[in-house]
């Protein structure tokens, strides 16, 4: 067969689940750390494509473009085996199944959760300290600014409904994934996914790591040249703070990311195929 059968690809996915959760923790913190920064890269190169991009007409169209640039980021993380916090949701396959403890499935989310973050913030200082947001006069550092203002201003009931938004298309992304032979076959099937889910403005827990930071130091240390070049004002910034990164996004996005990517995808399909797999398994 050239792809798996969706019953094969809950068999590799929870399959994959077990081996992330049961992998030696140093392992999984350096994997961890590539993971958060190839989708702070996948968001580098989002930014780069909105800069310049004006007019309500155009609006769309541009940000289905950022959308697949974005998916860089997940198709690196697919193609190297970097483990993302948003993908290792699925890991609830594995404890379904009963194969992993819950001790087991915690420790695999807190030591990507944690590398990935320091992953992200290794490209915030790498992009910040080479001037990339200077590009463009400021516009650069423009769309970072507006992308991350946007993100704290959501109520703490939207960012958990656009976190799991979000974490259904980055699951079904790697899910799809699970069905392909080949190197083609897997780009292609998370690109569009994830393109869906930057275009419309969900909200990614490990993305957010890169680009509300990235904002906020832009916002905290440029200088007056930057702010007259972007014709940007300081003040315009002000509900960009660490605070309301933290409370109004990171953590409900976070929430939400687990209930759509985990339950609503994991254990979901899990529930669907389960007695398909032990049959399969048995013959």
């Amino acid at each position: 067969m050239s792809m798996l059968s969706p019953v094969q690809m809950a068999q590799a996915a929870e399959d994959a689940a077990y081996g992330k959760a049961t992998s030696k923790p140093l392992k999984s913190f350096l994997l961890g750390l590539t993971g958060g920064a190839f989708i702070a890269l996948g968001f580098v190169f989002y930014v780069t494509s909105q800069v310049g991009a004006t007019g309500l007409a155009w609006s769309g169209g541009v940000k289905v473009v950022g959308g697949i640039v974005f998916a860089t980021g997940l198709v690196l993380v697919v193609l190297t085996g970097a483990e993302l916090f948003t993908s290792s949701t699925l890991t609830l396959t594995a404890r379904a199944s009963g194969r992993i403890t819950w001790g087991q499935l915690f420790r695999n989310w807190g030591v990507v959760y944690v590398a990935n973050f320091l992953g992200a913030l290794t490209v915030v200082a790498l992009v910040y300290l080479g001037g990339v947001w200077r590009n463009a006069n400021g516009g650069w550092g423009a769309v970072v600014l507006h992308s991350a203002l946007t993100k704290v201003q959501h109520t703490y009931v939207q960012a958990v409904a656009l976190g799991i938004l979000c974490n259904l298309m980055v699951c079904l992304a790697v899910w799809a994934a699970y069905s392909g032979r080949t190197t083609t076959d897997k780009i292609l099937a998370v690109t569009m996914p994830v393109a869906l889910f930057v275009a419309t403005g969900f909200e990614h827990s490990v993305a957010n790591m890169f680009m509300i930071p990235l904002g906020l130091l832009i916002k905290d240390h440029a200088d007056a040249g930057f702010w007259s070049g972007a014709g940007l004002s300081r003040g315009d910034f002000a509900d960009l703070t660490w605070s309301h990164f933290l409370l109004h996004n990171l953590v409900p996005v976070t929430v939400g990311n687990v209930i759509g990517g985990g339950i609503m995808i994991g254990v979901f399909y899990w529930t669907v195929f389960r007695g398909s797999i032990h049959r399969e398994i048995a013959a």
